[in-house]
Order: C-alpha cells, then structure tokens, then sequence
C-alpha cells in the first residue's frame, strides 16, 4: 500500500470488483477573475528554490469552540505538513487559513490565501464551510479539495477527498448481489447519513438487478430500533443493510437473530461504521459484510506520522495527507494551469493512504474499498479492495 507521494494512473492488475461506469465531467466552472500567472503582491519567502512557488492554502477549524475539533484539525495539518516533507518538492509554500467556525469566517479565510496566491484549497472540514469557499475559490479558478461528507456541496471546482457512504453502500450490495442474493432490505436512520445511505441503496439494488422488498427509518438511539427491526425481520428479504455503527448495532443484530434473520438465514450487510473494534467480536455479526479500505493500508501512515510527532494521527489525518499529496503529484504543470479538472479527475485515480480512489463528475470521489467478513476472530476480506480503476465498468 503506498503511504507516500501519491501515483498516478496506477499499475495495471487484475481488479477484485469491477468498478462503476465513469460519468463524463461536467463543464469547468468559469472563473471571472482568474489566478492565471504569478504576481509581485503574492506571498513569497526566503530559502525557497527559484521560479514560482506552488502555493498551496490549506483551511481548517483551527479555533473552533470544540476542543475536540480543534484537535482533529492540528492533526489534519499536521499530516499536510508531513505530505509536503515526504513530496521532496522544496518549492510547496504551505499557507494556512482558519476555518473558525464556519461560514463567513471560512470565506474571509479563503479570501486572504487568494489574495496571496494561492493555486489550490486544501479543506474546509465541514459542510457550510465549504458552500461559503467554494463560489470564492471558484471566482479566481482555484479548485478547492474538502473534507465534507455532504454531497450537496460538492461540484463546480469543489473536490471532495473524505470517505462518502456511497461507495461503502455500493460495494457492498454489489458484493451481495454477484453472491447471489436478489430480495434487499434496509435499515436506515433518519440522519443526514441514512439520507445518503439510503439512496444509494435504492440505486445499488437497481444497478444489480436486485429487488428492494422493505426500507424502515429509525432514530437513531437506544429503544427506537425494535419496530423497525422486527418489520424487516417480516420482509422476506435474503440481505439486509445496516446502516448504522456504533452500540444500536449490538441492539438490532440480535432482534433480528429473534426474529428468525440469523446467521445462514439472511446476509446482513453494513458499511464504513463497521470498522469499529468494539462491533468485531460481536457474535450476532459473525457472518455479516461491510465495506471500508483494506485492513492495516494505512499502517505506514501511521507509523510514520507517530515517528514524527511522537503522537497518532487523528481518524481523518489520513485525507489532509492525501490531498497534499495530490497537490506534490500535480505541482509539476505550468504554474497556475497545473491544478486543471482534467489532471484532477484522472480516470486512473489515484494511490492514497488507504487505497485508490478518483473523483467523479459531480465532484464527490470514489474509493476502492475491500468486503470484509466478521468472524469470531476479526473481519476477515472475503474480496479485495481493487488496485486499479482500469477494467470493465459494471
């Protein structure tokens, strides 16, 4: 797996699933005042190697009124930092910006790296935060690459880089339905998350040739599941999504063992929240499927960055360490025409911390990501996260 300098247009190997059809990108967003060529006001320091520096402006909740937010984005810098090291290119310039708490003060943040030139945006974390940088970034042609999960804001120059619950949502009905199950159930919360799941779902089912036989809401906390799950448990379905993480999964795996859905009678099926030691022992999910990156891809990450900041990284680390890889990868184009839509929707993805992964045409990204197995000793992959994106389109 490599945890370093990301690859492009990786090596051609037989590919575990096929991957899903690439929708052509859409049109380039136009910019009105472009960042088209090096300026004398733009930021420049000491000691860096002559020419035009790669400016690079990276935003994130740096005072953020939660402290455990506040960690997770020095984190998050901290790997960008590290990308830039591992790169070897001297000619980065790494400017920072604060995301504080969102909104205005994001934009404000956006504003201030353009003026300094900034060729590219590494973040925003959250969603508003990057609906209010993105028309910014966009009207000077700046690509911005976010952390979001919130699809709606993606598109039109914004890039987003974090693991989506869509390609946890696909892989794993595809997986189900090419080992031969057609009747589909769901359980879903009534979330932000649960909306993504949810029609994912629909779609995945559709694009297998499965049947959709019952979808139950929930909300999601303790004693609100027993209905749902019982309701599904009626449904005839042979698999059945579990698109929660957490303790409510110890609550609806084995009301649905009750209620006749064991093991060998139904295939129950899970995403990304799966990959959670606390949920991997559990006996009513021996059996059970979920999709996330391949176990320990990104060990070399994480021993590397805890070498240099004495520390592990933060669960997200990882994204802030990709994108700036990305960024090193790219850096080499003509100044201010490098960071380009076609360079960075690349069909042939890209090699990143914890497996491939590329962007798509409405600006989410996809992610090769393995099926793994729960058994009474740990998951186990049951199919391997591709290596590449070439091969037939499912």
């Amino acid at each position: 797996m490599c945890a370093t300098v990301l690859l492009s247009a990786c090596a051609t190997q037989p590919p575990a699933p096929p991957p899903p059809r690439v929708a052509p990108p859409a049109p380039a967003p136009v910019a009105k005042n472009p960042l088209d060529r090096d300026q004398a006001e733009y930021l420049r320091l000491p000691g860096l190697p002559e020419g035009t520096p790669v400016r690079v402006g990276v935003i994130l909740p740096l005072s953020s009124g939660s402290p455990a937010t506040r960690n997770l984005a020095q984190s998050m810098l901290k790997a960008a930092e590290l990308a830039m090291f591992d790169s070897k290119n001297h000619g980065i310039l790494l400017m920072v910006g604060d995301e504080g708490n969102g909104g205005a003060q994001a934009a404000e943040a956006a504003k201030n790296l353009l003026a300094q030139g900034a060729e590219v945006i590494v973040g925003p974390l959250f969603g508003p935060s990057v609906a209010a940088v993105a028309p910014v970034a966009r009207d000077r042609g700046v690509p911005v690459l976010a952390f979001s999960t919130e699809r709606s804001v993606a598109g039109d120059g914004a890039y987003l880089i974090s693991f989506l619950p869509q390609n946890e949502v696909r892989r794993v009905v595809s997986y189900a339905a090419s080992r031969g199950h057609q009747k589909f159930a769901a359980l879903i919360p009534q979330s932000a998350y649960g909306d993504l799941a949810l029609n994912e779902f629909e779609n995945s089912v559709k694009a297998a040739k499965g049947q959709v036989v019952d979808i139950e809401r929930f909300t999601p906390r303790t004693g609100a599941v027993m209905g749902s799950a019982g309701a599904v448990a009626k449904s005839g379905a042979d698999a059945v999504l579990i698109a929660q993480g957490g303790p409510l999964v110890k609550e609806i795996a084995p009301t649905l063992q009750f209620d006749g859905m064991g093991p060998g009678k139904v295939q129950l099926m899970g995403t990304g929240l799966w990959d959670d030691a606390s949920l991997q022992k559990e006996p009513t999910l021996e059996g059970s499927w979920y999709a996330a990156p391949s176990p320990k891809a990104d060990d070399a990450f994480n021993e590397r960055y805890r070498a240099t900041f004495n520390s592990p990284p933060a669960n997200l680390a990882s994204l802030a360490y990709d994108a700036m890889s990305l960024v090193a990868l790219l850096a080499e184009g003509q100044p201010y025409h490098r960071f380009t839509q076609s360079a960075l929707m690349d069909p042939n993805g890209f090699s990143g911390v914890d497996g491939i992964f590329r962007f798509n045409a409405d600006g989410t990204s996809e992610r090769g990501l393995a099926v793994l197995e729960m058994t009474p000793l740990g998951p186990v992959v049951v199919s391997p996260a591709p290596t590449t994106f070439q091969g037939k389109s499912s």
